[in-house]
C-alpha cells in the first residue's frame, strides 16, 4: 500500500482538525483565587466586613477583609500547587508517528495523522490513532491503559487497536480510522469531563454549620437591634450593637483553622507518599465506606513472574521479585534439571528479555517473556546460544518458536501445545491444578530436526513435551493487612478489573480480599436497574471482573444512591470517568496514565495500597481534630456573646463586659494558635477500630459540651471577673462606670476569656480522656500555642496601641486572681463531665438485653 498524498492529507487535516485529544478547560488562576474568596463561609465574612464599615468599625471591616483574603491565599497556593503536581505529566500521544506517505516511510508528527493514513506501528510504541490493521507480524498490544487487562492481546488483519494502547511484541501496518476525540481513548476522556463528583461530606457539614450559626446570629441581631431601640438608643448606636452580636456569633477563624488544618493534614499524606489535589479530599478519605479498587497494578505489582514449573519429573517452586537473577528455587535434584531445560527452550523461544537499568532489572517488551527469561538465570539455564531462526507467535497458532542448531524449541497455550505432544501423565491434572491458582500457564516443548525448517508448521509438529509454567502477577507487598485494617475499620472493599474472572478470584484470596462464599460477577452480568446493582454489591469483598468504563459509573452511583462515601482507585485510562465521579477519585501515581491522575482527588505516589489506609487514618483524625477545634471556636463564642445577653437583660443597667473589636482580637489573635494545634492532634489508638465517621460535626455530645459545661462556665468567670473589677472600684447597679474603671475591668474579663480559652484546648484534645491524663508530648505544638496566646494577651493589654484601640487596659490584681480561677475552674468542669459521661456509658453497655 502506499498510503496517502501529502496533499490528501494536508486537506484531511485541514477538515478534521489536528489529532488532539480535547482536554478540559482549565481556570485560569485569577479564577481559582476568586473561588476561594467568595464560597459560602467568606461571602458572610465579607457581609459581616461591610456591615462593620457601614456601622463605623472600619477597623473591624478592614481585619475581617484581611482574615478572608489571607485565608483564600493560603488555599489557593495549596490547591494550585497540588493541581499543578498532579497534572498529566506528558500526552497520551506518542510524539511521531512512522507513516506511510506518497509511497515512502516518514516519520510524522502525531498531531498531523489523519484519517486513511497507514501507520506503521514496531514494538515499544505507543498506537497513536485508532486504526485498522492490513498486516501483522507477531503482534502483541498491551491494552490495560484502556481495558484494565493485564495479558496483551494479539489482535490479526482486519482487526482493530486503539489509540493509548502500546504495541509490546511484533508489528504491523495500520489504516487510521479515527484520531482525536473521535478515538475509544477520546470516548473515555470525555466521559471523565462528563462525570461529576458530589459535594464532600466536609463542605456538606461545614455549609450546615456555617448556615445555622449565619441564621441564628442574624436573628439575635435583629433581636438586639429592637432592644436597643426601646431602651431608648439610637438607631446608629443600635446598628452597631447588632453588628456586635453577630460578629460575636460568626467564628471568624473557623475559616482559616479548617483551611489550615487540612492543609496540615495533606502534608502528613504527602510525606506519606500520597498527594493531595483538594484539600477537602483529607476529610472526604476519612469519610470513605467503600473502596473500589482496581487489580493489576494496585492490588498487584503489574509484573509477570514464574512461580512454578512442572514437568514429567515433579514440580519446582519458585519464590522470588521481580525480574532479577536471585530467587528461592525449591526442588529435587532431579525435578531441577528438568527445570533447568524448560526454562532454556522457554528463554529461547522469547526473543524480549530482561535489562539492568539504575541498578534494577526491567523487562524488555513482553513482561511475560522476561519473566521467562529470569526463570532461566534463576535456574542457572544457559539462554544465550544463537537463535538460527524464530517463528513469533500467531493468534491463530497461539505458538512461538525458535530454531538453534538441530533443535526447535516451542511455547504456548497449552491447549494449543499439548495436542502436538505424545501424551503425558498428569499434565492434564497439572494444568488444572494452576489454573485453579489463577496462574496463567505456558506449555514448553522440543523436538530435534535434520534440516531447516521454512514454515511453523514444519517446526511444531512431533513435539516432546518439557512441562509447564505458571505465572502470575504478584500481589505488592503489604496488601493483606491494609485489607485487614480497611475491614477492622468498617470500610468494605470490593476489586472492580478488566481481567478474567478467574484471575480477579485468585488475586482476590491471596491477598484476603475474599472470605467464605465469593461473590463474584462479570460487567456483563450486573443488573440493569440501579437498585439491584446496588444491593449486589453492597457486600464486603465483592469480585466484579471484565467491567467497562460504564460500568464503573454505574458501580459508583449504585454505592452512593446507598449511602456510601465510595472511594475509586485505578490507574488506567479507563478509570478516569469513574475516579471523577466517585467521593474520592485515588489515582497510581508512578505507573498510573495521566488521565487518571488529572481525575483523581488523591494520588498515591508509590502506587501503594496500604498508603491508603494511612490516608484513611490520617483522615479520621482530621474530621476528629475538626470536631476539637469547632468546639474550641463555639466555647469562645459563647463566652463572647454572653456579655451582650447580660447588657440586654438588664436593660443596659449592666454595663458591656467586651467590645467589638476585642473579640476579633480573641477570635484571630489568642484562639487562632490553639485551634490549629487542635488540628495537629495526631490519631489515637482506637482511629482505626472504629467505623467511618457518620456523626455531624456539631452533634448533641458537642452541644452538650459547649451550651451545657464549658461554654457557661468561661462565661460566668469572665463576668464574674468584670464584675469583681466593677466592685472594687466602686461601681453600683445601674450606674455609669466611668471610662477608666470600664476599660481595666474589661480588660479583665478580656483576660479571663483568653486564659480560660487555653484550659478549652486542653479539654478539647479528647471527648473522653480527663486533661490531666493527656500527655503534653504527644502535641507539642499546642503548648507553644498556649504560651503565644499569653504573649498575644499581654501585647493587647499593655503595647499601644492596642489597649485604646480594643478598649480594655492591664487587670488589678484582684482580676488576674479572678481572670487565673477560670483555668482550675474549666479543668474541674470538664473532668466531671467527661466522668459522668463515661459512667452513663458504662451503665448502657451493661443494662440487660444488651450484648
Amino acid at each position: 500500500m502506499h498510503g496517502l498524498t501529502s496533499a490528501e492529507a494536508a486537506e484531511r487535516l485541514g477538515r478534521d482538525g489536528p489529532n488532539v485529544l480535547p482536554s478540559a478547560r482549565r481556570s485560569p488562576p485569577v479564577v481559582l483565587l476568586l473561588h476561594e474568596i467568595t464560597h459560602f463561609f467568606a461571602v458572610l465574612l465579607w457581609i459581616a466586613a461591610l456591615l462593620a464599615v457601614v456601622g463605623g468599625m472600619p477597623q473591624l471591616g478592614l481585619a475581617i477583609m484581611v482574615v478572608v483574603l489571607v485565608n483564600g491565599g493560603f488555599a489557593f497556593v495549596q490547591e494550585y500547587r497540588a493541581d499543578r503536581a498532579g497534572q498529566r505529566l506528558r500526552e497520551m500521544m506518542p510524539a511521531t508517528a512512522l507513516v506511510v506517505r506518497d509511497g515512502t516511510r516518514r516519520p510524522v508528527d502525531v498531531t498531523a495523522l489523519v484519517r486513511d493514513d497507514l501507520v506503521v506501528l514496531r514494538s515499544g510504541s505507543r498506537v497513536p490513532a485508532d486504526m485498522r490493521l492490513v498486516r501483522t507480524h507477531g503482534l502483541a498490544v498491551d491494552e490495560s491503559p484502556l481495558t484494565g487487562e493485564s495479558a496483551p492481546v494479539r489482535p490479526g488483519e482486519g482487526g482493530g487497536v486503539h489509540a493509548g494502547t502500546y504495541v509490546v511484541e511484533g508489528e504491523a501496518e495500520g489504516v487510521v480510522t479515527a484520531t482525536a476525540g473521535h478515538t475509544r481513548l477520546g470516548g473515555i476522556a470525555a466521559l471523565s469531563r462528563q462525570a461529576r463528583r458530589p459535594p464532600s461530606p466536609l463542605s456538606v457539614q461545614l455549609r450546615r454549620v456555617v448556615s445555622v450559626i449565619s441564621g441564628i446570629a442574624a436573628g439575635v441581631a435583629v433581636v438586639f437591634f429592637a432592644i436597643s431601640l426601646l431602651l431608648g438608643a439610637g438607631a446608629s448606636e443600635g446598628f452597631l450593637l447588632s453588628v456586635g452580636v453577630a460578629v460575636a456569633l460568626v467564628p471568624e477563624g473557623l475559616l482559616p483553622t479548617v483551611t489550615l488544618s487540612l492543609a496540615r493534614a495533606a502534608h502528613r499524606m504527602a510525606r506519606s507518599r500520597a498527594l493531595v489535589r483538594h484539600l477537602e479530599s483529607v476529610e472526604t478519605l476519612g469519610s470513605a465506606t467503600f473502596i473500589c479498587t482496581d487489580k493489576t497494578g494496585t492490588l498487584t505489582r503489574n509484573e509477570m513472574e514464574v512461580v512454578r514449573v512442572w514437568t514429567p519429573s515433579g514440580t519446582v517452586h519458585i519464590r522470588g521479585g521481580g525480574y532479577g537473577p536471585r530467587a528461592e528455587v525449591s526442588g529435587g535434584e532431579e525435578q531441577m534439571r528438568a527445570a533447568r531445560l524448560l526454562a532454556q527452550a522457554a528463554a529461547l523461544s522469547s526473543p524480549n528479555g530482561v535489562r539492568l537499568v539504575e541498578g534494577h532489572h526491567r523487562p524488555v517488551g513482553d513482561p511475560m517473556e522476561a519473566a521467562l527469561h529470569a526463570l532461566a538465570a534463576r535456574t542457572g539455564a544457559d539462554a544465550a546460544e544463537a537463535v538460527d531462526r524464530y517463528f513469533p507467535f500467531d493468534p491463530r497458532r497461539r505458538l512461538s518458536s525458535a530454531v538453534v542448531g538441530d533443535q526447535v524449541y516451542v511455547k504456548g497455550a497449552p491447549d494449543a501445545l499439548l495436542p502436538r505432544c505424545g501424551p503425558v501423565r498428569a499434565a492434564e491434572a497439572a494444568l488444572t491444578s494452576m489454573t485453579g491458582r489463577g496462574l496463567r500457564v505456558l506449555a514448553v516443548a522440543r523436538r530435534r530436526i535434520d534440516h531447516m525448517p521454512q514454515e511453523p508448521r514444519e517446526a511444531e509438529n512431533g513435539l516432546v513435551l518439557l512441562g509447564m509454567v505458571g505465572l502470575e502477577d504478584p500481589p505488592r507487598d503489604g496488601v493483606r493487612d491494609a485489607i485487614a485494617r480497611c475491614r477492622t475499620a468498617g470500610v468494605r472493599v470490593a476489586m472492580v478489573t478488566g481481567d478474567h474472572p478467574g484471575t480477579a478470584l485468585a488475586i482476590a484470596r491471596e491477598v484476603g480480599l475474599v472470605r467464605g462464599t465469593p461473590l463474584v460477577a462479570t460487567g456483563s452480568s450486573l443488573p440493569d436497574d440501579e437498585r439491584d446493582l446496588g444491593r449486589l454489591l453492597d457486600h464486603d469483598g465483592a469480585v466484579l471482573a471484565r467491567v467497562t468504563p460504564e460500568d464503573k459509573l454505574r458501580i459508583t452511583a449504585a454505592l452512593q444512591r446507598r449511602g456510601h462515601v465510595v472511594a475509586m482507585t485505578g490507574d488506567g485510562v479507563n478509570d478516569g470517568p469513574a475516579l471523577r465521579r466517585a467521593d474520592i477519585g485515588v489515582a497510581m501515581g508512578a505507573s498510573g496514565t495521566d488521565v487518571a491522575r488529572e481525575a483523581s482527588d488523591l494520588v498515591l505516589l508509590d502506587d501503594h495500597f496500604a498508603t491508603i489506609v494511612a490516608a484513611i487514618e490520617l483522615g479520621r483524625s482530621t474530621f476528629a481534630n475538626i470536631r476539637r477545634f469547632l468546639t474550641y471556636h463555639l466555647v469562645d463564642n459563647v463566652a463572647e456573646l454572653t456579655p451582650f445577653l447580660a447588657w440586654a437583660a438588664s436593660g443596659g443597667d449592666f454595663p458591656l463586659a467586651l467590645g467589638v473589636l476585642q473579640i476579633l482580637a480573641l477570635d484571630i489573635g489568642t484562639d487562632l494558635l490553639p485551634a490549629l494545634a487542635l488540628g495537629a492532634e495526631p490519631p489515637s489508638s482506637r482511629t482505626m477500630t472504629t467505623g467511618p465517621p457518620r456523626g455531624a460535626l456539631i452533634d448533641r455530645k458537642v452541644v452538650i459540651r459547649v451550651f451545657g459545661v464549658l461554654g457557661p462556665v468561661e462565661a460566668a468567670a469572665a463576668l464574674g471577673a468584670f464584675t469583681a473589677v466593677l466592685w472594687s472600684g466602686g461601681w453600683r447597679w445601674g450606674l455609669d462606670p466611668g471610662p477608666e474603671l470600664l476599660t481595666t475591668a474589661s480588660g479583665t474579663a478580656f483576660a479571663t476569656v483568653v486564659l480560660g480559652q487555653m484550659a478549652v484546648a486542653l479539654a478539647c484534645r479528647s471527648e473522653s480522656t480527663p486533661v490531666v491524663s493527656l500527655s503534653p508530648r504527644t502535641n507539642p505544638m499546642l503548648g507553644w500555642a498556649i504560651a503565644t496566646g499569653i504573649i498575644s494577651l499581654g501585647i493587647f493589654l499593655v503595647v499601644p496601641p492596642f489597649p485604646a484601640l480594643l478598649g480594655g487596659t492591664l487587670p488589678p490584681p484582684l482580676g488576674w486572681a479572678a481572670a487565673v480561677c477560670a483555668v482550675p475552674a474549666l479543668v474541674l468542669a470538664d473532668l466531671v463531665h467527661k466522668r459522668v459521661a463515661t459512667a452513663r456509658s458504662i451503665e448502657k453497655s451493661v443494662r440487660p438485653g444488651r450484648t
